[in-house]
């Protein structure tokens, strides 16, 4: 499955806004689980997630399991290092 989140976090409004791609196969079936339980698909998708999260085992050996399954996530993660060590950074007071 392929993932892409972007996380917004507003000060001002508890809680954070996700922008989630799924790859063709996952929409689909994600459409077709929206449409037979006469839900939105963003609505359906924010309760799977949610419930997702809830279930996810937080033992840290665990959640290395399943960073090393994210198709790579090792190599944009060295990548955003070597950028972050070159000065490619924005204070968080500049956001």
């Amino acid at each position: 499955m392929l993932v892409r989140i972007n996380t917004f976090v507003h000060m001002e409004r508890p809680g954070h806004r996700l922008n989630v791609t799924l790859d063709p196969e996952h929409a689909a079936r994600l459409a077709r689980l929206a449409e037979r339980t006469h839900v939105r698909e963003g609505i359906l998708a924010r309760s799977l997630l949610s419930a997702a999260i809830e279930e996810a085992d937080p033992e840290a050996r665990n959640i290395v399991a399943v960073l090393a399954g994210i198709p790579g996530a090792y190599e944009h993660t060295m990548r955003s290092l070597e950028r972050a060590r070159a000065g490619e950074t924005i204070a968080l007071d500049e956001l």
